[in-house]
């Protein structure tokens, strides 16, 4: 008898166990909630993103064209200073020796012309008595040759002597220059951004002249050299608007245009981009060489259109199946996947009936979910413009206000990822089965 009666109470346990669980389902296939964002009006700003590194227009690199110690320094960082402004000096001890060298072969070269020019004159005088005495047969002929021979070489050797002046007034030039190029001069107005050496140093300039001192023209006029990725430097164009911010001051936005694209390719770990620069004005001086820049370059702006999420395109509910995008093949996303892309025009011209739409029609295709009176989500077809990756632009299909399911809102505060899949969940609500329109 008591073992009957607990058998009857296990039962009567799991029944209410089941029942517990039917009216749980029940409930909860019927309290479903949806994550909705208002179709609004505003405007949309589709921008190419870039990184680059402000740099001043003109930098130039003082180097040395001699070597030597460094005796004195006239320039310090953020210097001031003009062309011609002396910055640095070499030790002229040893090039003041070398150009008392120089001039001291050079006098003796043009003694040197002096004693020849008396060669010369003795050597004619020779060679003169002896063609009056071999023209009264008073002299052998060899001894006119040798006298003839003595006058030629003194001449020849007159002209060696005067090579060697030249050569030694070369020397002497060369030296005093090497002397100039122990006083280093600034070769622009400009500061001082950069100094590589101290007083005492050595340097070196052997096949490649050192960098002393780096020197920027004007920082009230700068410039960012950006870094354009090859999928958007096709709408890149001269004389664009750009914007920037810098992480010293991230609450101030700067402005700027598009100078010049530049047309080398740089390729780095297989990604291709080009170097835009982008001329800004720095009248304030806030602006510092080195800044790391983060760019936007407007393309195309849209002013008081109708927007709608971009993670509405992305969204899919439980057991949705695109059956028009399937017999097209182009997915069941209906144009989601690019409208959702970071800087890209979810819009454009039609693409033709192989995306679902009427080639006439403006704008690409997509496909959101509007949430009616009864709560129900349907499907709706859309057409879409312009986007910034956030909001894109609903050139028609929906109203503005209209309710667009963005997500699920799961129990306990959980959102469901928009088109994820809950059918491995026991818990997951009955399969949708939407009213298209």
């Amino acid at each position: 008898m008591g073992k009957r009666t607990r058998i009857l109470g296990a039962a009567g346990i799991l029944v209410v166990v089941l029942g517990a669980l039917a009216l749980g389902f029940s409930g909860r296939s019927s309290r479903l909630h949806y994550v909705t964002t208002a179709v609004d009006r505003g405007d949309i700003a589709d921008v190419v993103g870039a990184t680059g590194v402000l740099q001043a227009v003109t930098t130039v690199q003082v180097g040395s064209q001699v070597s030597g110690t460094i005796a004195s320094l006239g320039a310090d960082f953020n210097s001031v200073v003009k062309k011609g402004h002396v910055i640095a000096r070499l030790d002229p001890s040893l090039f003041e020796a070398r150009l008392a060298q120089a001039e001291a072969n050079l006098a003796a070269a043009r003694a040197n012309v002096e004693r020849s020019k008396a060669s010369i004159d003795d050597a004619r005088q020779k060679f003169d008595r002896a063609k009056e005495l071999a023209a009264e047969n008073l002299l052998p002929p060899s001894d006119l040759d040798s006298a003839k021979a003595a006058y030629d070489s003194a001449i020849a050797q007159d002209r060696a002597n005067r090579a060697a002046v030249r050569q030694a007034e070369a020397a002497v030039n060369q030296a005093r220059v090497d002397l100039e190029h122990t006083v280093i001069a600034a070769p622009i107005d400009g500061v001082v951004l950069a100094r590589n050496v101290d007083v005492g140093q050595t340097v070196a300039a052997s096949l490649q002249a050192p960098t002393l001192f780096v020197i920027a023209n004007d920082l009230t006029q700068m410039q960012v050299n950006a870094s354009i990725d090859e999928a958007d430097i096709g709408r890149v164009r001269v004389g664009q608007g750009a914007s920037f911010r810098v992480d010293a001051y991230p609450d101030q936005v700067f402005s700027g245009k598009v100078q010049q694209v530049r047309l080398q390719p740089v390729t780095n770990q297989n990604v291709v981009t080009y170097n835009t620069i982008i001329a800004v004005k720095n009248e304030d001086l806030r602006l510092m060489p080195g800044m790391t820049a983060t760019v936007s370059l407007a393309v195309e702006t849209r002013n008081d259109a109708l927007r709608l999420p971009t993670a509405a395109l992305r969204f899919r509910p439980e057991g949705f199946e695109d059956t028009r995008a399937a017999r097209r093949g182009g997915g069941s996303a209906g144009g989601a996947s690019n409208a959702g892309g970071q800087g890209r025009p979810a819009g454009g011209a039609g693409r033709g009936p192989g995306l679902g739409g009427d080639a006439r029609e403006p704008g690409r295709p997509g496909l959101v979910f509007v949430l009616g009176s009864d709560d129900v989500p349907k499907a709706t077809r859309v057409r879409l413009g312009l986007s910034d990756g956030r909001v894109v632009e609903a050139l028609s299909g929906v109203e503005e206000g209209a309710l667009i399911v963005t997500a699920l809102d799961q129990p306990g505060g959980a959102t469901a990822r928009p088109g994820a899949s809950s059918s491995a969940n026991p818990f997951a609500p009955p399969r949708f089965q939407p009213r298209s329109r």
